[in-house]
């Protein structure tokens, strides 16, 4: 009798354990399923108050502050109009001579700045220089090209291509001679004088630079040199003449005379 009692005890204590046993698997699925359907934690990043993660919150990849919303004010998804404005080109050559470092002594000690010396053309016979002065480079670039604008003179080219005749300029210790060259010559100059005729649109003259090497002497120098230079047109018009009877006084005949004055071009 006690045995069978011990033996009925045993398969009760049994059946309760595995009871349990059996539900767990249920009880682990409704476990998982009530983890996997609590999205709005606090903690995740991609609930409401996601900081810098998930796409939901308000400074997330796309909330007000991200990068890739149709209304991000800040990210760099959104309208940047930080670009650099597209100025229109109107032609200009713009040729850098010269860059010194200046300084300005005051109170305190010595001020460091910069200067330029720049010459612009249009390569059709019109050329300019201009210096400017500033605290950075690109900033005195910028004012002597503005100055250069300003001060541009136009100069007479025969054939479009070289000059119609000789000159001599002077300033200060720098003297220069320029002379029209022959088609294939080239520029035949060196330093700043070339800068000149490059922006000018001179295809061919020969150069000579005498006495001072000093690139501001130079580069006025050879405006001087430019100022004098004169057409055959213009002559004519100030003496009230035609263009072939000025033509035809060095032995032309008239018909060769009439050829070359319709063929110059200012």
């Amino acid at each position: 009798m006690m045995a069978d009692e011990k033996n009925n005890e045993t398969a009760s204590v049994e059946t309760e354990t595995a009871a349990p046993q059996a539900d767990t698997p249920a009880v682990a699925a409704e476990t998982q399923g009530s983890d996997a359907a609590a999205p709005d934690q606090p903690r995740g990043r991609g609930g409401d108050r996601g900081g810098r993660g998930g796409g939901g919150g308000n400074r997330g990849g796309g909330g007000n502050r991200g990068g890739g919303g149709p209304g991000g004010g800040r990210g760099r998804g959104g309208n940047d109009r930080r670009g650099g404005r597209d100025e229109p080109d109107d032609g200009i050559i713009e040729k850098l001579v010269h860059i010194n470092r200046v300084s300005k002594t005051v109170k305190g000690g010595k001020r460091f700045g910069f200067a330029a010396l720049v010459v612009v053309g249009d390569g059709s016979g019109r050329v300019g220089f201009g210096h400017g002065k500033a605290r950075e480079v690109p900033e005195a670039i910028t004012k002597a090209t503005a100055a250069a604008k300003k001060k541009m003179i136009r100069v007479p080219l025969k054939e479009g291509r070289t000059l119609h005749h000789d000159g001599n300029g002077r300033f200060g210790a720098g003297k220069v001679t320029v002379r029209s060259a022959p088609a294939g010559t080239g520029i035949i100059a060196g330093g700043p004088m070339r800068a000149v005729f490059e922006s000018l649109g001179v295809a061919d003259v020969v150069t000579k630079s005498v006495g001072s090497s000093n690139p501001y002497n130079m580069i006025r120098a050879t405006f001087d040199a430019l100022g004098t230079q004169t057409s055959p047109k213009s002559v004519a018009q100030r003496r009230g003449k035609k263009v072939a009877d000025l033509l035809g006084r060095g032995g032309a005949s008239e018909a060769e005379a009439e050829a070359d004055a319709a063929a110059l071009v200012e």
